[in-house]
């Protein structure tokens, strides 16, 4: 199965080495459905292209990759978008997820690593560079308020696939694992962020990490 890639950068040069990165690991799966120099433009190709997985650059002139990201969001799209960007700074890593991306990578890693890392991507896991494993603690430890997440109203499957996410297993794997169909895993996901108060796949893994479940 091959799965298609939007890449939304304002770098031209960039835009075409991944491009040639993807064309190089035709095994992979993975190949270019079409690039964007904005986020504006990214918005109109997204949805006329339906990509599989939108790779989005968070500093940008004009329409930032976050207000990209938020603008998707809101027009209903569920795609997964991986930021990948030169800022490792708390803030923005913390804003980025909160605004439902489902990876953070960063611009200096190894390509091989950026490959595996997108073939996870589409298939629903989250990715994260390991570089920002303590970035991503702090972030979350700033942003969240553990007391008032509602994890006691979950049921014992969502608790279940609670700790699944925390192990950062896809929605297929999750499935797969517990018997159930795809479509039934999305839903328990998306009802344990909603009773958590939680914005995305990525805080519900980081809190659970960080309260021993998983």
């Amino acid at each position: 199965m091959t799965h298609r890639i939007l890449i939304v950068d304002d770098h031209p040069l960039l835009r075409r080495g991944l491009g040639q990165l993807l064309a190089l690991e035709p095994g992979r799966g993975l190949e270019l459905a079409g690039e964007a120099g904005s986020g504006s433009e990214g918005l109109r190709l997204a949805e006329s292209l339906d990509p599989d997985l939108i790779l989005l650059d968070l500093e940008m002139p004009g329409m930032s990759g976050v207000e990209t990201l938020k603008a998707l969001r809101e027009a209903g799209y569920t795609t997964p978008v991986v930021v990948l960007t030169v800022s490792d700074r708390d803030e923005d890593v913390a804003e980025t997820l909160r605004a439902g991306a489902s990876g953070y990578l960063l611009k200096d890693m190894e390509p091989e690593r950026l490959i595996d890392s997108l073939s996870r991507a589409v298939e629903g896991e989250v990715v994260i560079s390991p570089a920002l494993t303590a970035t991503l603690a702090r972030a979350m430890n700033a942003d969240s308020d553990s007391d008032s997440v509602g994890i006691e109203a979950l049921t014992a499957r969502e608790r279940e696939i609670l700790g699944r996410l925390a192990r950062g297993q896809s929605n297929k794997m999750i499935a797969r694992e517990l018997d159930i169909t795809e479509g039934t895993a999305k839903v328990h996901v998306r009802n344990l962020l909603r009773k958590m108060k939680l914005r995305s796949r990525v805080e519900a893994a980081v809190w659970a990490v960080q309260h021993g479940i998983g």
